[in-house]
């Protein structure tokens, strides 16, 4: 199902709803089912983890002088 190299975000999640049909199916022995579930549970970890570094880097932004300050779209009235 994967390899030794990272995964992208989109990989990931393309494994990630491949485990979901096979476990809707219902077909899978149960022990297989429990290894897809656990293969399932990783993706989903490696996917959020991909978010949340993802956030950190935008919550940030460098201003044109080199400074570092908070991300804030202004609304316009």
């Amino acid at each position: 199902m994967t390899s030794d190299r990272k995964l992208s975000f989109e990989e990931a999640m393309e494994q990630l709803e491949e485990i979901v049909d096979q476990l809707e199916e219902g077909d899978v022995p149960l022990e297989e089912a429990i290894d897809i579930y656990k293969k399932g549970m990783e993706l989903s970890k490696l996917c959020h983890d991909k978010l949340k570094n993802v956030e950190s880097q935008i919550a940030e932004m460098i201003t044109e002088d080199g400074k570092r300050e908070p991300f804030a779209i202004s609304e316009e009235e």
